[in-house]
């Protein structure tokens, strides 16, 4: 009886102690199965929404060092998103940044300063993107060799009541000779070409890429006076620290006070973009982009134009070192150039 009961003790405890396993080993493998969400749930978060921007871009210089930025948006590795509308000339800007149709804009650096005044401070300065592009051209048979030659001559140009005119005025008011120069202003760049090509003007002040342009289209046609240096010259000769510089980029500031991340990462990818364009290894690829993006019509003429064309870029304290007294100087030739007085600190963003 007592051998009875020893075995049946034993087969009892063995049971038992197959039963006690079972948990043991399928304990590790339900741990796995409740942590799977865990390691699933960041491939499931949705990437941060992009800030769109409307930008507006002029077509030629002004509008050049953008192209590469465009180029990055249309493949959707930019920070924000850009909304990006060319425009043919700066007035048809104005009314847009005027209206709040547009964030971003370059324009001549004079007009920056005019819708200053004309918002009650609704514009910012961001950033400037293109200094001196204009040249004087003369037709074969005509020689110029100094400003002072221009004396009793016509010249045509295009740029009435913005930064063109009112170098070619600072520059022959230097050599005294103000008065004593006939400036007859067509409504378009192409317009002056036309001028050129038919013989009706012999003389002529054009911007980059138009000079190229020009350059290739009317026979006998030279460069005769880079207006840059010609400004250079009038600026030592007066005594101010101004630097020649034509275009420039402005904000809206309820855009820049809205969305402060945004425009920055602009300014970073402006920056870049401006780089890229102005690099002469990048010629070839700069100069296709110009034509996809319509900015220039043809790359032959954008790689042509591009070494001359002065892209640049300046933000915050250097860009208001530099373009302050250049206000100053078109401020006492002709207050209206730049909206009837001096823009105060507040119109430099970033200052």
């Amino acid at each position: 009886m007592k051998k009875f009961v020893a075995v049946l003790l034993v087969l009892i405890l063995a049971l038992t102690a197959c039963g006690g396993n079972t948990p043991a080993t399928e304990a590790p493998t339900t741990a796995p199965v409740m942590e799977a969400p865990a390691t699933e749930a960041p491939t499931t978060a949705q990437p941060a929404e992009k800030t769109a921007v409307r930008l507006g871009l002029l077509a030629g210089p002004t509008g050049m060092g953008a192209a590469r930025l465009m180029s990055e948006n249309l493949h959707e590795t930019t920070a924000n998103r850009y909304d990006v509308t060319l425009f043919s000339a700066p007035d048809q800007i104005t009314a847009k940044i005027i209206s709040g149709e547009l964030d971003i804009a370059a324009v001549p650096t004079n007009l920056a300063a005019v819708l200053y005044q004309k918002t009650k401070g609704g514009v910012q300065l961001l950033a400037l993107n293109t200094l001196g592009v204009l040249h004087l051209l003369t037709a074969e048979g005509e020689i110029v060799a100094s400003v002072e030659d221009l004396k009793g001559k016509t010249v045509y140009s295009s740029g009435q009541a913005a930064v063109p005119e009112y170098v070619l005025n600072y520059i022959l008011d230097s050599a005294g000779i103000l008065n004593e120069v006939e400036v007859i202003y067509e409504a378009e760049h192409d317009a002056v070409i036309a001028a050129l090509a038919s013989g009706k003007a012999k003389i002529a002040v054009l911007p980059e890429p138009k000079v190229t342009a020009a350059l290739m289209q009317v026979e006998g046609l030279a460069k005769a006076l880079d207006l840059t240096e010609e400004w250079n010259k009038a600026a030592e000769k007066a005594g101010d620290q101004s630097v020649l510089s034509m275009g420039c980029v402005v904000v809206r500031k309820e855009f820049a006070d809205a969305a402060p991340e945004a425009v920055k990462s602009f300014l970073s990818e402006y920056r870049s973009s401006i780089e890229f364009m102005k690099d002469p290894a990048n010629a070839d690829a700069a100069a296709s982009l110009c034509e996809q993006f319509k900015i220039i019509p043809k790359a032959a003429v954008a790689k042509k134009a591009l070494p001359g064309s002065n892209l640049y870029f300046a933000a915050g304290a250097e860009m208001k070192a530099q373009i302050a007294p250049f206000y100053e100087v078109l401020f006492g030739f002709a207050p209206a150039s730049v909206g009837g007085a001096l823009p105060d600190d507040a119109f430099y963003y970033g200052t």
